[in-house]
């Protein structure tokens, strides 16, 4: 235990001089938390509509005002020739054209139903299927305000849980974490053990009374308790940056962490085990963690869109679980027990990925 321990210090001393070191712990993530956080936004803002009114009425500007005075658009009439309409989307000049015919106010006393046409560039189909909920919702808002007794015998009336405002950094951040942190994890773990491999210190260890165990988890855990601060540091800034609702358990949250960077940490002694070099690792370390959690965790897209075989290979993804989890402990204030199957699995990874890779090390170091 004292030899072991004795590592632990001496690599702790290494990371708190190697300012390279420091970089990737602690400036890297905070840095890619406050750019995905603001990057990865699904919602749409500042919308150019073009407004084309034939009507020209009282109860037709009334509508373009419904328009004016939402913050998701910034609607413009449009002077131009009308059957020149597509240059607006052509020249990206609007991303939707409002067009209010001859006889709106006249049909709006009389009809049940006016029509109103609103054209889309749905070259992002993400964005204008958004831009089609906002348009609906205040055309939804004017037809309650102006168009009295509606004839639908019942009104639908939505209540939003855990997200009323529908941000969709309350969805994100809690995904950036995940990703974060078996990222640097995993490529800190590669990095000192190959870096020893590199320097040829390795040798010099090995020729001291120390077991080849010792040597592993002196130095894996200055970085299990590093891991920590960067999530309780990334955590934080999420919540005070992004205004993250945390309405969970922090100790189940801990707990259920540990087994997470234990798996990262499982990966990045793998990793260090196969490979020679620092860069190599490096490389493998944000390949084999960056790709898989952003593309097959559920982090950016629903694992249920996906095809029935990549649904299969996300059982392998580690934050598919953790997403899950923190999601689950920050927005939705989830306990043990509602999280029983994600926490097993990353038990499960957890012990076979640490076994295997304290196996292929010190396997490796013996010889």
């Amino acid at each position: 235990m004292k030899r072991m321990l004795a590592i632990a210090r001496k690599e702790f001393l290494h990371i708190i001089h190697d300012s390279r070191s420091l970089i990737i712990i602690f400036a890297m993530p905070v840095i890619q938390l406050i750019l995905f956080g603001y990057a990865f936004n699904l919602e749409v803002n500042n919308i150019e509509l073009a407004i084309i009114d034939y009507n020209k009425t009282k109860i037709s500007r009334e509508l373009v005002r419904q328009f004016e005075g939402n913050d998701y658009f910034k609607p413009f009439y449009y002077k131009g020739n009308p059957s020149e309409v597509e240059k607006l989307f052509l020249n990206r000049e609007a991303r939707a054209i409002l067009i209010i015919g001859h006889d709106f106010d006249k049909e709006f006393q009389t009809q049940l139903q006016t029509p109103v046409q609103i054209l889309y560039d749905a070259a992002d189909p993400n964005a204008s299927t958004l831009i089609y909920n906002y348009c609906t919702q205040v055309i939804n808002k004017f037809n309650s305000k102006y168009g009295g007794v509606s004839p639908i015998p019942f009104q639908i009336e939505p209540r939003i849980w855990y997200n009323p405002d529908m941000k969709s950094t309350y969805f994100f951040v809690p995904g950036l974490v995940a990703m974060i942190l078996v990222m640097i994890s995993a490529l800190l773990t590669s990095i000192t053990l190959t870096r020893e491999k590199e320097t040829g210190t390795l040798e010099q260890i090995l020729v001291s009374p120390v077991r080849p165990m010792e040597i592993i988890v002196g130095k894996v855990l200055p970085y299990i308790a590093m891991a920590f601060l960067d999530g309780f540091l990334i955590l934080a800034i999420g919540i005070l940056l992004f205004s993250v609702p945390f309405t969970g358990s922090i100790i189940l949250l801990m707990f259920l962490a540990t087994l997470y960077i234990i798996v990262a940490l499982s990966l990045g002694l793998m990793i260090s085990a196969t490979v020679k070099t620092q860069q190599v690792a490096m490389m493998l370390a944000i390949s084999i963690t960056l790709l898989p959690t952003v593309m097959l965790s559920g982090f950016m897209f629903p694992i249920e869109s996906m095809p029935e075989i990549l649904q299969y290979v996300t059982y392998f993804v580690p934050a598919k679980y953790f997403i899950v989890i923190i999601r689950g402990i920050m927005l939705k204030g989830n306990t043990l027990f509602e999280l029983a199957t994600q926490g097993a699995f990353l038990f499960i990874m957890a012990a076979v990925l640490l076994r295997r890779a304290l196996q292929k090390f010190s396997l490796n170091l013996e010889n």
